[in-house]
């Protein structure tokens, strides 16, 4: 998959009940070798892929992203050569009004943050919010997995409102 990735991220509020609406779920790792752009390796369940994301457009609306397919093994090699802070998290998919939500439950250093991002098709586009969606972070740094791997919300989660910790 390669082209022009635009998606919208939003804490998930503690006390819904999201989880029972999701129809899939996988786990996923990742690592990160480059600085300046986004350039990463994930392992989703038995499948792996090797990423490079372009910087963000638009208040963090949009940005250039290339996606290839890599063998599990391959992955792993190159999880090996990855810098420090490996981002895991579950990843659950909610349809929701015509639109996918895939909501991320981070554990390790990340453990208690939960979010929800949903791709749309133009910088425009207009969706129905599900009621488990809180606040929106799109743009906000602190909450990409690249920044999250060097500084994990451990670190910051006292900064968010009570109800989002």
């Amino acid at each position: 998959m390669s082209g022009l990735e635009i998606e919208r991220k939003f804490l998930v509020h503690k006390k819904s009940n999201w989880k029972i609406l999701a129809h899939s779920c996988s786990h996923i790792q990742q690592g990160y070798f480059a600085a300046v752009n986004t350039v990463r390796v994930r392992v989703r369940d038995e499948k792996a892929y090797l990423t490079i994301k372009g910087p963000s457009r638009n208040g963090g609306l949009s940005r250039y992203e290339f996606e290839k397919e890599v063998t599990l093994e391959e992955a792993k090699n190159l999880l090996l050569l990855c810098e420090a802070g490996i981002i895991d998290k579950h990843r659950y998919l909610i349809d929701y009004a015509g639109h996918t939500f895939e909501v991320d439950e981070f554990h390790g250093e990340n453990e208690g943050l939960v979010m929800a991002e949903v791709e749309l098709s133009s910088e425009a586009e207009q969706f129905d919010r599900p009621a488990f969606l809180g606040i929106e972070v799109t743009g906000d740094g602190r909450f990409y997995n690249a920044h999250m791997r060097r500084y994990p919300f451990k670190l910051w989660r006292d900064t968010l409102e009570e109800e989002y910790r």
